[in-house]
């Protein structure tokens, strides 16, 4: 499930981003008010995780603006901001829940699956790009009458490339969805991924844009 975290506090966001990628969920990441809205558009997020107090403007802004665009998205305030008026306002202009800080993550994801459940975007079991279908339960990967079980890495990497289908990621964002902040990673770990994937898909399925990234779906 594609989830957008505005929030400008780097060390929380990078904390969250990483319990969020364990979790399931494809994260980017904005840090003021004009890249959330960036990101608005590049990424249609299905869920949203928003702080209000955003050094170019209020969060509310960019609430407002989510709501008009896309109505079904689901939303949810994370702010400092603990008084009552705070969450009323944030209520009234659209956001489908409110958790002050500090909080515990997994009351974050707790409230996260019922906003999902609420919205009906519980995270399907399967994705398919034809002929390739991940099973997300699984893990397993069909096509052609074939079944493959992954090692993780290579698991973690197909899943990304099929949650972006028709989406080129580059090298760099595909190593922020297969590797947590400070683990080591080798300068051709991706490529050596893609080069395994490879020899186990359809010919052709993962394509190579040279210089900018991969892509599957295109």
């Amino acid at each position: 499930m594609r989830l957008l975290l505005v929030e400008d506090d780097a060390l929380l966001a990078q904390g969250l981003i990483q319990s969020l990628k364990k979790e399931g969920y494809a994260v980017e990441h904005a840090d003021t008010c004009a890249s959330a809205l960036g990101a608005i558009e590049a990424m249609t997020p299905e869920l949203v995780v928003l702080d209000l107090g955003l050094p170019d403007g209020d969060g509310l802004t960019v609430l407002k603006a989510l709501k008009q665009q896309r109505a079904q998205v689901g939303v949810l305030i994370l702010t400092a901001r603990d008084e009552l008026d705070d969450k009323i306002i944030g209520l009234d202009h659209g956001a489908d829940d409110y958790l002050a800080k500090p909080f515990e993550p997994l009351e974050l994801f707790a409230r996260l699956r019922v906003v999902a459940r609420r919205f009906g975007k519980q995270q399907d079991s399967r994705l398919n790009v034809e002929p390739v279908t991940l099973d997300l339960a699984s893990h397993q990967v069909e096509f052609e009458q074939n079944t493959l079980q992954l090692p993780r890495k290579e698991y973690m990497l197909l899943k990304a490339l099929m949650e972006n289908k028709g989406r080129v990621l580059s090298k760099s964002q595909l190593e922020d969805k297969l590797y947590h902040w400070g683990e080591e990673l080798g300068s051709n770990a991706i490529e050596v991924h893609i080069h395994h994937l490879r020899k186990k898909l359809p010919t052709g399925f993962i394509k190579t844009l040279r210089g900018i990234g991969y892509v599957v779906g295109s």
